[in-house]
């Protein structure tokens, strides 16, 4: 070892943990049941909270009368917001805390409301339509319900450029507003009981953002205040950080109670008051040269964030395309303000941009994959494409959309190919604080406030100290999700482990340093001539002189060592690349869409699990497969009420519709540092199924999900043509 040679990862090849499939070490919690969520936790004396949302999607509260809540039994904490204007199916209106979840839901019966019932706006077409509702009403910044956002490009320039190219695409993609679904509802629990601190158990994705919140809305002062503890949480997917509306209303509850509440959002108020994710309306205008040159472009891309700006990645995405003019606006509609969502902003263009790019390409007659290479410069595309076109056998595809001949009963059943491509940034930043402890038993302690949402960052962050003492991962406890233990970053935007493992290395480094440093006089020699492999240390030309870990950890004296580790420049990048292929069957009868295969390739740099890797991979092609064929919110223009807030209706990929998943780890980025890539994974399936109906049967569904009645309409207008 030379330690003047700092932190560095080495050789992809030389590791003896990363770049390995790592078993998590947290499944037997999980698998077990002994996990313990913030739904999960019970302090003494604990109350339940609840909350009464409003029924409407616009109304006034003309008045509201708590006297019979505050007397049923067991009730502890009650408030109202008063009179005020609701502007979301939703809003809250009151909430409660009892010594039972039942006291509570009857108290939040025995709150009386009276609503003056207002004119709404709940979709996109109400939105737009001639004399619709105001969703703001008194918003200078919002034209009726549009809020002017950013232009790019000439539009007269484009309209002329499009006119000179040999084929030209028009289309409106439509997608409503998405959710994000966590298993665990959005909450806290407050274990306020007066005086001037509290703990507080929050499911975030980030440790740091409870405690300057919660103290805040608790009237304590300072971050030091409170305590968040985050040892497991059931799935954020952008929609978890801060304390959010239960959380505010949870430190209210506690605090009039004095005595720890547990606030934890039921399923229909997740959907309705937890933040959505953006949809999109896409109206776009394509043309390309018969050589294959994407030629010209022309969009007009609203956001749909509900009462929030929405978030859309601008067109033509990854692609060169000429002369281009796009507007980007945010489209209001009375339902709740959107937040991040999983790659938020990109699955919804990237699903109208590689619509255009398949009806291009079959309108000059040009394979899809040659198209996109031709359009995009950068190589590391032309290798995934290359990649995931032999995983799926591209071969076998149809050479024209729906040329295929039918099998199965009636020759209904058509089976086509798609693609779609990806990009994302996951690079890290300086924000994390790791501290190693190795005491005189053996035992290695990793500890550091960052939070796992279920990606595998516990496993990760043993196994990066495990691998530089030479240790199994098994050797190592991970300590994370706690707000007295090391700084660390929000997980936002795949930045987790960009961020927290360069912190990691420079810990396992200095521990390592230290470590050999302590016991070089007991082995008898010089630490720069030692090694540490396989749980001993020894003399790196005569491996036979040495001591096992236990004994070498026995030499530390009474105190044993610790070691602090930060960000280190060089260990970590930035910007990732996807490519997504499915096959799917269509059957032309029913219009019901079976997904066969998936395929996903996907650059990261340095992975540091590969089983982790290729499980996220996994996910973000259920993910796309959930969103082309089945997830949508059904919002009724007549009442404003969502008709499908819970999870029998909101419909997500069950173990029927799943496909073969193909993930592959694109091993040609030679870059050897971290990147983060779970987003991206979520990007282009969705884009790579909706190719691969129109591949199937010639039928372009240009609204998410493509559900059966949508593909008979659609396949009724090419019978038509």
């Amino acid at each position: 070892m030379a330690p003047e040679s700092g932190p560095q990862w080495g050789p992809k090849n030389s590791h003896t943990l990363l770049n390995h499939a790592i078993e998590r070490v947290d499944g037997p919690a999980k698998a077990t049941g002994s996990a313990k969520y913030t739904y999960d936790m019970r302090p003494p004396g604990m109350l339940f909270g609840l909350v009464l949302h409003s029924p409407y999607a616009k109304a006034d509260v003309v008045s509201v009368d708590l006297t019979a809540a505050k007397a049923m039994p067991g009730v502890k904490a009650i408030y109202s917001i008063g009179t005020k204007r609701l502007n979301y199916e939703g809003d809250p209106v009151a909430a409660v805390a009892a010594d039972t979840p039942e006291h509570a839901e009857d108290a939040l019966r025995a709150i009386k409301v009276r609503y003056n019932k207002l004119p709404h706006a709940v979709t996109w077409k109400q939105a737009l339509a001639p004399n619709a509702p105001k969703v703001y009403d008194s918003d200078g910044g919002v034209q009726g319900n549009l809020r002017p956002g950013s232009t790019s490009g000439d539009s007269d320039a484009a309209a002329a450029a499009l006119k000179t190219c040999d084929a030209v695409v028009e289309h409106t993609f439509t997608v409503t507003q998405q959710h994000h679904n966590c298993l665990e509802t959005h909450g806290l629990v407050v274990d306020y009981r007066g005086g001037n601190s509290a703990v507080v158990y929050a499911s975030t994705q980030g440790t740091f953002t409870i405690p300057g919140e919660s103290a805040a809305d608790l009237g304590l002062g300072g971050d030091n205040a409170v305590t968040a503890i985050v040892e497991y949480m059931g799935g954020g997917f952008g929609s978890k950080f801060g304390i959010g509306l239960a959380g505010r209303i949870a430190c209210t509850l506690s605090k009039m109670a004095k005595a720890p509440v547990r606030l934890m959002l039921t399923r229909p108020g997740e959907y309705l008051a937890a933040g959505n994710g953006s949809g999109g309306y896409i109206k776009v205008t394509g043309g390309a040269t018969r050589g294959g040159k994407l030629a010209a472009m022309h969009a007009v891309m609203y956001r749909l964030g509900g009462l929030g700006q929405g978030s859309l990645a601008g067109l033509p995405y990854i692609y060169n395309a000429g002369t281009f003019y796009r507007e980007v606006s945010s489209l209001h509609t009375n339902q709740d303000g959107s937040v991040a969502l999983r790659a938020p902003g990109h699955p919804i263009p990237s699903f109208a941009m590689e619509s255009m790019m398949d009806d291009l390409a079959a309108k000059i007659d040009m394979d899809p994959v040659e198209f996109r290479k031709q359009n995009t410069g950068d190589e590391t595309y032309h290798r995934q494409l290359d990649t995931g076109a032999r995983a799926i056998g591209w071969e076998r595809r149809n050479k024209a959309p729906g040329a295929t001949s039918g099998y199965g009963p009636d020759g209904a059943l058509k089976r086509g190919m798609g693609c779609g491509l990806a990009t994302w940034g996951g690079g890290g930043g300086p924000q994390c604080q790791v501290d190693v402890f190795i005491t005189p038993d053996s035992a290695v302690v990793v500890q550091v406030g960052t939070q796992d949402l279920g990606t595998g960052t516990r496993t990760y962050t043993a196994a990066v100290i495990a691998e530089e003492l030479g240790l199994p991962v098994s050797a190592v406890t991970a300590r994370i999700g706690h707000s007295n233990y090391g700084q660390a970053n929000a997980s936002g935007g795949s930045t987790t482990a960009a961020s927290l493992a360069p912190a990691l290395k420079s810990a396992a480094y200095n521990a390592k340093v230290a470590f050999l440093a302590r016991v070089a006089p007991v082995v008898g020699a010089a630490p720069d001539a030692l090694s540490l492999a396989n749980e001993r240390v020894f003399v790196t030309a005569d491996p036979a002189k040495g001591l096992t870990w236990k004994q070498a950890c026995a030499a530390l004296g009474s105190t044993g060592l610790s070691a602090h580790g930060e960000w280190v420049p060089g260990l970590s990048g930035n910007g990732v690349h996807g490519a997504h292929f499915a096959e799917v069957e269509v059957d032309t009868e029913t219009g019901r869409v079976r997904v066969i295969k998936l395929v996903g390739v996907q650059d990261c740099g340095l992975p540091l699990n590969r089983l982790a890797v290729k499980s996220q991979i996994n996910g973000g092609m259920i993910m796309g497969l959930g969103m082309a064929l089945l997830e949508t919110t059904v919002a009724d223009e007549a009442t404003g009420n969502m008709l499908n807030a819970n999870m029998e209706e909101f419909k997500l990929p069950g173990s029927m519709e799943m496909p073969e998943l193909v993930p592959i780890i694109d091993d040609g980025d030679t870059r050897n540092v971290v990147i983060g890539m779970a987003e991206p994974a979520n990007i282009p399936a969705s884009s790579a199924i909706a190719n691969a109906v129109y591949n199937a049967c010639g039928a372009r569904v240009t609204d998410l999900p493509i559900t059966p009645d949508k593909v008979l309409q659609a396949l009724g207008k090419v019978h038509a043509s």
